[in-house]
């Protein structure tokens, strides 16, 4: 099964990617994430993550590529419907096939000034997936 969390990528380089996913009322996962308070479960932060960094990998040929490992993920604010997450991946260590990123999502609150505040940020690594 594959699913796209990323609406758009606005960088793509090597070894950078930013991209947004915004989050609608419609999402059928908010039903149940949670009931009278339904914001973007961490996971698909994390998923969001990954995604971009594979944004990266492919602009360096590299294709099926996955999760290795996550270190120092925290969360922060909630992201709610209306609201969006803008994703920021860097690679910081390549090496023996994988492929370290540091990664952050700022929540992004449409007609507002106040500054994105961080949702989640971490270290991960990819690496190639099984044939």
């Amino acid at each position: 099964m594959k699913f796209t969390l990323v609406d758009q990528i606005l960088e793509c380089g090597p070894e950078r990617a930013v991209a947004v996913k915004n989050v609608t009322a419609s999402e059928e996962y908010l039903a149940d994430h949670f009931p009278s308070f339904p914001v973007l479960p961490g996971v698909f932060m994390l998923e969001a993550m990954i995604q971009a960094a594979r944004e990266v990998l492919e602009h360096q040929g590299l294709t099926r590529m996955m999760l290795g490992e996550v270190r120092a993920l925290r969360y922060g604010t909630f992201v709610r419907p209306g609201e969006s997450l803008r994703v920021e991946v860097d690679l910081i260590k390549s090496e023996d096939g994988c492929f370290t990123f540091k990664g952050s999502g700022l929540r992004l609150c449409v007609g507002t000034e106040a500054p994105p505040d961080t949702a989640v940020s971490g270290r991960f690594t990819m690496r190639a997936a099984a044939p």
